[in-house]
């Protein structure tokens, strides 16, 4: 009876921290985006590209550090509890130290000449067009339903992205997949590669960015061939169950969602009025969330 209170407790007390990690995430990456979107497309609107490129590759460099952590980890460290604890704390460190860094760069940025000439810039044009604040009331609510509508279809295409890779990653590559030869080092770098090519899809809009929306987002929808794809790893010929198709799949899956992502945020901002941009900025965010919550849950299906 304790063991299954203490269990019992366990879980939710889990279940608590990712909720609470969750809704950090989507604030803080709202947050982010907001204030790239409001500052660097003020002025400069054709910086955008450049600029939320930039960003967006920053964000998402985490992943990569987190597979080399566990790369290393895995060559170091033993693989029995003490291993794992010192692999947690290891991480955890890192995490901290990363942290404080933000927090000290944050309190610094805001002081920085450029942003205090860009801040005065908005205050000037906003003094300029006579606008006394943000709208509020029904016309904050007309404004805002008419940005979700001039949106929408990017939005649409981010749930999908996103939909298509927790569907698949990365219950399908560290449960359904396995290596004779690779044994457990395989879903540690399978996951590093998906990793990996993720970044290097989002630092792919720097070199070039697709201008055609119907070409963006049709992309979007063609990611669902990933499923009979990975399906086909699964239960198809001998040949595709192999660590090489698998691995090419893992990395084609990693790169689309990369490009694609970084494509439609940087087309988002530019479908809307530019003292809209902010609000659509965070827009995107949400469908992104949606997208991330619709992908774990069909990720279950690989399950039954």
């Amino acid at each position: 009876m304790v063991f299954l209170f203490h269990g019992k407790f366990f879980v939710l007390k889990s279940v608590a921290h990712y909720q609470s990690t969750g809704l950090g995430f989507t604030h803080i990456y709202a947050y982010i985006i907001r204030e790239v979107i409001d500052v660097y497309s003020f002025v400069y609107r054709t910086w955008v590209d450049r600029w939320f490129s930039l960003f967006i590759v920053r964000v998402f460099t985490s992943g990569v550090l987190v597979s080399v952590l566990r790369v290393i980890t895995k060559a170091v460290y033993p693989q029995d509890a003490s291993g794992l604890q010192k692999s947690a704390n290891l991480y955890f460190s890192v995490s901290i130290v990363i942290v404080f860094i933000c927090m000290v760069l944050y309190n610094i940025v805001h002081k920085l000449p450029i942003m205090k000439y860009y801040n005065e810039l908005k205050v000037e044009a906003a003094a300029a067009n006579g606008d006394s604040g943000p709208p509020t009331g029904a016309v904050w609510r007309s404004t805002l339903w008419d940005i979700v509508g001039s949106i929408k279809w990017y939005g649409f295409g981010i749930v999908l992205i996103y939909a298509v890779t927790l569907a698949i990653f990365p219950g399908y590559v560290t449960e359904d997949v396995h290596s004779q030869v690779l044994k457990d080092w395989y879903p540690i770098l399978l996951i590093a590669a998906y990793n990996v090519f993720d970044l290097v899809g989002k630092s792919l809009t720097a070199v070039y960015l697709l201008q055609n929306t119907k070409v963006a987002i049709g992309s979007c929808i063609a990611r669902l061939l990933f499923f009979p794809l990975f399906l086909g790893c699964l239960h198809g010929p001998q040949f595709f169950r192999t660590e090489i198709p698998v691995t090419i799949l893992t990395c084609l899956l990693g790169l689309t969602n990369g490009y694609l992502t970084s494509v439609l945020m940087i087309m988002i901002p530019k479908a809307v009025k530019l003292q809209h941009s902010e609000t659509a900025g965070i827009v995107s965010v949400l469908f992104l969330v949606f997208g991330l919550a619709a992908g774990s849950v069909i990720a279950w299906f690989w399950v039954i």
